[in-house]
This record gives C-alpha cells, sequence and structure tokens, in this order.
C-alpha cells in the first residue's frame, strides 16, 4: 500500500475518533490535555501519543528512505521551533490537525480562520527564510 493512501487513511481516523468517541483529534489537545493528567481521560490520550510514537518508529523500519538522514537545522533551533509551535497553537486554541482535520471537516468559520493563518503564517515564514536570510527552508 502506498504510503499516501496510508497517510490519508490515518487522516480519515481523525473523523473516526470524532464520531466514535466525540473527541478533536488535535494533537496539541490531546498532548496538553494528557500534560493536565484529568481523571479518567488519561488513557485515550497516552495511547494516541503512543501511536504517533509507534507510526514513526514504524516508518523508520519499513520505508527509511522517507524520512532525513539529518536535521536541516541544530538541534537547538529544532527546540526552540517546536516550543514556537507549540506557544502558537495554545495561543491560537488549536493546531492544524484539530483545527485543519477536525474543524474545516465541521465547518468551523474559527477553524477556518485558524487555518487561513497557520497557511498564511507558513508561506511568509519559507518566504523570509529563503529569500531575505537565504537558508534552505
Amino acid at each position: 500500500m502506498p504510503f499516501a493512501l496510508l497517510g490519508g487513511l490515518l487522516i480519515g481516523a481523525a473523523a473516526l475518533l470524532l464520531a466514535a468517541a466525540g473527541r478533536i483529534a488535535g494533537v496539541s489537545g490531546i498532548v496538553g490535555g494528557a500534560l493536565q493528567r484529568p481523571a479518567g481521560d488519561l488513557a485515550w490520550r497516552l495511547a494516541f501519543v503512543l501511536g504517533l510514537l509507534v507510526g514513526g518508529a514504524v516508518l523508520r523500519v519499513l520505508s527509511p528512505e522517507t524520512l532525513p538522514k539529518s536535521l536541516p537545522q541544530s538541534g537547538p533551533v529544532i527546540v526552540l521551533a517546536g516550543l514556537l509551535v507549540g506557544f502558537g497553537a495554545r495561543l491560537g486554541g488549536g493546531c492544524t490537525s484539530g483545527h485543519g482535520v477536525c474543524g474545516l471537516g465541521r465547518r468551523s468559520p474559527r477553524s477556518l480562520v485558524a487555518v487561513l493563518t497557520f497557511m498564511t503564517t507558513a508561506f511568509a515564514t519559507v518566504w523570509l527564510a529563503r529569500h531575505v536570510l537565504g537558508g534552505a527552508a
């Protein structure tokens, strides 16, 4: 099975989580909720995060050529970027998976604004990194 098809099926799993459990498959919300350790709500969150990690490990074994051999930036830059993404996700009340996959699927105007903001910021960041700062983003 091509990995693109498998990825599409996994995105469809977000709809299954919403239909079966009434949960939004927003990774930042799931991880944030797991860190708060709500009573009776922790197991499924940890299983979700574990599934993300296991999925990456399985991909590395089955198709290592799909993953980069080295990081495009230094470790501290990657950590800083991750923290900024996490901060932005909390500030925006969700992440691309929650707003982009589930929110747009539910026709949420708030999610549409969030996704447009994510995408505009991403385009501007890549443009600045490549054309102003001269990097290979």
